[in-house]
């Protein structure tokens, strides 16, 4: 059991970022902010998140061992405000993420990743000069794709995170001639177009075309296949803002539900 600071030391140390690492491995597997003792209650299990399960059975695997069973605790850097520290805690773990570090058991992002995180230039200054999406034609539907769209990522990386697998409504996507009623995608991710697509068609989950397991695109779910909007359209609503009802979690918005009122720039 590694030894805890004592008082003296807590009181020079302010709030610190550390990480906990794997004797027999290169890179840590958890990375977290904290003041006090925080840095040891992950081995003595007082932090018993179920979100953090990967974490708690790392540590299980590390302490089972006959050899090289200690965690090793990291400070990386001490005297900061809390402020400080979530700041310093968040850029690592979008760096982590971005890079896909395996090993790496942290589940969400750090405070106020979603809004100063890791981003591309152009997603800055999306984010800065949005303005607001408030007329949507009726052959457009929304998709909002914050579970699946990782930022930095390439304009291939967004239209795999858009084009599948969605519970849709088929009769909302094609005339009875099969022939398009929705044309054309806008991707959303927390209130911004962050890209336009062309559907070129409509097909049913399980098509075997897209990245998503077997489990999630199946056929009562919808996807399609298509490119980036021509100009004309994409102009209209590339990096317009859209306003939700607050606590809304509306995965999908055709044009009757886009909310023309109290819209934020």
């Amino acid at each position: 059991m590694p030894k805890m600071f004592d008082e003296k030391t807590k009181q020079k140390l302010g709030y610190y970022v550390y990480f906990l690492k794997d004797p027999l491995e290169k890179i840590p597997f958890y990375f977290g902010k904290g003041k006090d003792n925080r840095v040891f209650d992950h081995i003595k299990c007082k932090i018993k998140n179920t979100t953090e399960s990967d974490k708690l059975d790392k540590i299980r695997e590390i302490l089972q061992r006959k050899k090289n069973n200690t965690v090793e605790h990291i400070i990386l850097r001490h005297g900061l405000t809390e402020k400080e520290a979530y700041a310093v805690e968040a850029s690592i773990m979008d760096y982590l993420k971005y890079l896909k570090t395996p090993g790496l058991t942290m589940i969400q992002g750090g405070h106020h990743s979603v809004e100063k995180g890791l981003m591309t230039t152009d997603e800055i200054h999306r984010r800065y000069n949005a303005k607001p999406l408030i007329k949507m034609e009726s052959d457009c539907v929304i998709i909002n794709i914050n579970k699946s769209y990782k930022r930095g990522i390439d304009h291939d990386g967004i239209y795999e995170a858009t084009r599948s697998c969605w519970r849709m409504d088929e009769k909302r996507l094609l005339n009875k001639d099969q022939s398009k009623k929705i044309k054309f995608v806008l991707s959303e991710y927390h209130g911004l177009i962050v890209e336009v697509f062309e559907v070129e068609k409509w097909q049913r989950g399980g098509c075997g075309k897209c990245k998503k397991s077997k489990k999630t695109c199946t056929k009562n779910k919808m996807c399609f296949e298509g490119k980036i909007a021509p100009d004309k359209i994409r102009d209209l609503y590339i990096n317009r803002y859209i306003q939700k009802e607050q606590g809304s979690r509306q995965v999908i918005m055709y044009n009757s539900h886009i909310i023309t009122k109290n819209i934020k720039k």
